[in-house]
């Protein structure tokens, strides 16, 4: 067994050290098992691994809550052995996202900023039964010093039964200290956050437990299962010019700081390539509030003008992982990380003032955006943070590029086939072509600068030519369509493979 006795302080729980099957022996069929990690980072992987070979042999199911998605350890190998009857509240496993559009697992997208609250309140069908949470290390007290991602691992400590702690040995125990863990009162004794800049700690550097409520520690040496990301494209390069064009705007205008306002970028090789590109920029002392810390921000960290990052997860690629283990000290002084009910608080992010930027599926052209579903009806992960931070930020912008499937499919059409960003909530639409500036506009405006600015050429006459008969057969309506063609751009792509109009 790997030795974890330096890692475990408080010395009463050596006796509750044991083998991942017979901590996974603590999970019963039909339990509400809530488990630490937020994107491939900071999740338990022994324990899951074990339950999923008793799976094999028992054929049960449990009800899965995380931070965010995790790893294939807990999502992909339950999946595997048909255990999970729900998943609550974001995926990118691909086994589980097959699951879901055969509806073979229940899913509830949701708010990441809204899980911890629904869970400790029972609306999420009870409460935590067992909480399964990865640590570098265990405090004198009984205290869990969280590893490379916050999630909802603390509110899940605090409501749950039983816990089962991961000791991984991969994770540096120099983790310690870069955590600022809060966990908010529920209504009506909630106070305010008070959280007002970007490094403020408002908590303590450890998730409150306690030796009573551990009924099994296990030692684990499983690195997280993060994933490289994709070589930077012209689409790319492209978006991220015209952001800073942008930016560049806004601040002549007055409108931003010449530091901008604290930003938020979503998950994924996009919205990397994006943050990314601003090291070339001539922006200095940018501060960060968001979920995850990828490789960019360690990029705008190495080259000085990157003052401060908030987050709740750290995950870069294998390379950015690399480099941030073998330079933690240097690295957590940039860095702290929250719960997600912290770090995607409405209150705070709109406190703060933050430029939203995240990734769209497609966009219709009134400023609607679908992050979530194809054809309007397969899920593809969820719609994670992304609407804590779009509603509630300063600035609000989405990224795509302009076409999908070399070209065969606009990711603007005239009505989304699944709405998970209103056009109330969005004040900039970017893709490679260029950039909308929606704020102000009415719906009719909005369109022809969406048409003219952001969809491909290819798709423009088609998309002016409906905008236009949708005008002159509604006459002055706010908002014109034609709702069997809106309906079939969509239904011409999944019989034709076009999204071209018959």
């Amino acid at each position: 067994m790997i030795d974890i006795s330096d890692r475990i302080r408080c010395k009463e729980l050596f006796a509750k050290v044991t083998s991942p099957e017979e901590a996974a022996s603590f999970i019963q069929p039909g339990m509400n098992v809530a488990a630490s990690g937020f994107t491939p980072a900071g999740y338990p992987k022994a324990v899951p691994l074990a339950l999923a070979e008793r799976m094999k042999k028992e054929h049960f199911q449990i009800n899965l809550w995380t931070g965010a998605s995790v790893g294939a350890e807990l999502d992909g190998e339950l999946a595997k052995v048909n255990g999970l009857a729900r998943r609550i509240p974001y995926q990118t496993n691909d086994l589980i996202r097959k699951a879901i559009n055969n509806g073979s697992i229940h899913y509830s997208d949701l708010h990441l900023s809204h899980v911890a609250q629904m869970a400790r309140n029972g609306f999420l069908g009870g409460k935590v039964d067992i909480a399964v949470i990865e640590a570098c290390a265990i405090t004198e007290e009984g205290h869990m010093i969280a590893t490379t991602s916050m999630g909802n691992s603390a509110s899940f400590v605090q409501s749950a039964k039983k816990v089962i702690v991961e000791i991984n040995t991969s994770q540096p125990v120099e983790l310690e200290g870069m955590h600022d863990v809060y966990t908010p009162l529920d209504p009506p004794r909630r106070g305010i956050i008070p959280i007002t800049g970007v490094r403020d700690r408002i908590g303590t550097a450890f998730i409150p437990c306690g030796p009573d409520k551990i009924c099994a520690i296990v030692p684990c040496d499983i690195p997280d299962g993060v994933r490289p990301f994709s070589t930077v494209d012209d689409n790319s390069r492209a978006m991220t010019e015209h952001l800073i064009r942008f930016f560049r705007q806004e601040v002549q205008a007055g409108r931003l700081p010449e530091n901008l306002l604290p930003l938020q970028s979503g998950v994924g090789s996009v919205a990397n390539a994006v943050i990314s590109g601003l090291v070339s920029s001539d922006f200095q002392d940018l501060m960060v509030y968001t979920e995850v810390i990828q490789d960019g921000m360690l990029d705008l960290i190495d080259c000085g003008k990157l003052l401060f990052a908030s987050g709740t997860a750290l995950t870069p690629s294998p390379e950015g992982l690399n480099r941030l283990k073998s330079d933690i000290e240097r690295y957590r002084k940039y860095i702290v990380l929250r719960p997600q009910e912290i770090a995607n608080n409405p209150e705070v992010v709109r406190r703060l003032g933050l430029i939203a930027m995240n990734t769209a599926i497609e966009a219709d052209i009134y400023g609607n955006v679908n992050s979530t579903h194809i054809m309007g009806s397969k899920m593809m992960n969820g719609i994670g943070g992304s609407g804590d931070f779009a509603r509630n930020a300063y600035l609000t912008i989405f990224f795509s590029a302009s076409t999908a499937k070399e070209g065969e499919i606009s990711s603007v059409v005239p009505m989304c086939s699944h709405v998970d960003h209103t056009e109330h909530d969005i004040d900039i639409f970017i893709t490679e072509q260029g950039v909308a500036d929606l704020r102000g506009l009415s719906p009719k405006e909005r369109a022809r600068v969406m048409i003219e600015n952001c969809a491909h050429p290819d798709y423009r006459p088609q998309l002016l030519d409906y905008l236009e008969r949708a005008e002159n057969k509604c006459g002055y309506a706010q908002t014109p369509h034609i709702l069997n063609e809106a309906l079939s751009w969509h239904v011409n792509f999944q019989e034709k493979g076009t999204m071209r109009f018959k």
